[in-house]
């Protein structure tokens, strides 16, 4: 059995991340995906994010077809412990962190880095929204 990881706060899903969802599932046989808890992602991208709640973010990635298994973390400490516990074959990061620190990649056997499918992101998805709402 191939096992693979990925991470991340997923909090506006687009189709961005279902492509690396589905790119990750195929290198193995059964995919974790890690989700940052909401402090996390508010502590790194601002007071107004997430968007969607740790609960509705992990019940949607727990309904995906390519996603065999959720978990949430906090900090970098709490990540690492769960790529160690995990000991996945593959980790599956976008490209965007090539040539970045990414936590706990000593611990990883191997990294892939998927490339951004139509340069798509969540920040530029709400930066979308609130454009079209202003014009």
């Amino acid at each position: 059995m191939k096992y693979i990881l990925a991470n991340g706060a997923f909090d506006v899903l687009h189709t961005g991340h279902i492509a690396l969802l589905n790119y990750a599932k195929s290198l193995g046989d059964y995919l974790l995906v890690a989700l940052d808890t909401d402090n996390r992602i508010r502590e790194a991208k601002g007071h107004d994010r997430p968007v969607n709640n740790e609960h509705i973010r992990t019940t949607i990635m727990a309904n995906l077809k390519a996603v065999d298994e959720v978990v949430t973390f906090g900090s970098d400490e709490e990540l690492i412990e769960v790529i160690k516990n995990y000991n996945a074959d593959i980790r599956v990061i976008g490209s965007d962190w090539k040539g970045k620190t990414v936590v706990g990649e000593e611990f990883c056997k191997e990294i892939v880095y998927f490339d951004r499918v139509n340069n798509e992101s969540t920040t530029k998805t709400l930066d979308d929204y609130v454009e079209k709402r202003q014009a």
